[in-house]
């Protein structure tokens, strides 16, 4: 039930991150909810050994390379979903970092449930 609820939570903010973040555009709620299941998977996989190759990089920019990958997957998964767009390159930035504290914060709301 809580992973429905954080599934529905990462739908809206992203839908809601087309709505407010110029450059990106997400269709309709349909849309975002597919979205989500494309942009966890391929932070899942992809995502990872990315993380992992570049994790010197990392350490010296202390994280910051991280906001880049997370970008890079979310212009990725644009470029072949249809219903999301991103035509500018510092929307599809700022979109990722705001779509990375929608899921922050529907984490922290299963955790703070699941341990309640």
């Amino acid at each position: 039930m809580y992973m429905i609820l954080r599934w529905l939570i990462n739908a809206v903010g992203l839908l809601a991150i087309g709505y407010f973040i110029p450059g990106i555009e997400v269709e309709s709620l349909y849309y975002a909810l597919i979205l989500v299941v494309i942009i966890g998977l391929v932070n899942f996989v992809p995502g990872m050994i990315l993380k992992i190759i570049t994790f010197p990089i990392n350490i010296l920019t202390l994280g910051l390379s991280n906001l880049v990958i997370n970008a890079i997957i979310f212009w990725f998964v644009a470029s072949f979903i249809q219903g999301f767009d991103i035509t500018i390159w510092w929307g599809g930035f700022i979109g990722a970092i705001l779509y990375t504290i929608v899921t922050t914060f529907s984490a922290w709301l299963y955790k703070e449930s699941y341990l309640h």
